[in-house]
């Protein structure tokens, strides 16, 4: 019996035949694709063709091309909840991926007018910068700024920052319990600096997360701009719907 791809398009069995391996397993996340010169012998087509089935491949999220390295399999996304404050390594546990870091730098910096007010602080005030790149199962997701106020950013960059989350830090050693944040997220392209930490190419899609989370008062005490790879991640949340009469 023959199969729907049989009188499909020369790129298309070629698509369908990759696809079905990336399914399988066969050709795993991360992997590299063979050079167009080794599909070109395997399949029997021309280079017009592989350049037709892999540019489909991209179209299906089922792989990228990194400028200068090649064609490599996408890894799955993850999804991501946005139903309560959590912290990376919380959010990736959670999912069964094995979270890890990378610490880029820390320092003092004097606070920018929109970091002094999410910290509730004066313009120019020192605050610590913290930059860190987020993996799971060790492919970079995130890149990180964190802000914080001086005196709480002090205690918290003197610990283990590759090892040890902030937000555990905050509530677990400093006794300083979480208990709200706002989220604004947005979708970007990634600069120069921001494509350097996630190993992508300047203009991929990201995600900005800006968070501000707040201890008891309530006391603004972290500002975050999370820079999440759009690529990688989703994020879904569920919404409920007012009673009628109080809209």
């Amino acid at each position: 019996m023959s199969s729907p791809t049989d009188h499909a398009p020369l790129y298309a069995r070629m698509e369908a035949s990759l696809a079905a391996e990336i399914a399988a397993g066969v050709l795993r996340p991360g992997s590299q694709l063979p050079p167009e010169d080794s599909l070109i012998g395997r399949f029997g087509v021309s280079r017009t063709t592989v350049r037709k089935a892999v540019e489909n491949l991209v179209a299906r999220g089922l792989v990228e091309i990194r400028r200068g390295k090649g064609t490599f399999v996408s890894e799955p996304r993850i999804t991501q909840e946005l139903t309560e404050l959590t912290g990376f390594v919380e959010d990736m546990v959670a999912l069964g991926r094995n979270p890890t870091a990378k610490l880029l730098d820390k320092r003092i910096v004097a606070a920018t007018p929109v970091v002094a007010q999410r910290l509730n602080l004066a313009p120019g005030s020192q605050v610590y910068r913290i930059e860190r790149v987020r993996l799971a199962d060790g492919v970079a997701v995130s890149f990180d700024e964190t802000y914080l106020p001086l005196d709480i950013g002090e205690k918290i960059v003197s610990n283990d920052l590759e090892a040890e989350p902030i937000f555990a830090l905050l509530e677990n050693k400093y006794g300083l319990p979480l208990v709200e944040g706002d989220y604004q997220l947005e979708a970007v392209t990634a600069d120069d600096r921001v494509a350097r930490a996630l190993d992508v190419a300047p203009g991929s899609p990201v995600f900005l997360i800006e968070r501000t989370s707040y201890c008891e008062g309530p006391r603004p005490i972290d500002y975050e701009k999370l820079h999440y790879r759009g690529d990688l991640i989703r994020f879904s949340t569920r919404l409920s719907r007012r009673p009628r009469a109080a809209r």
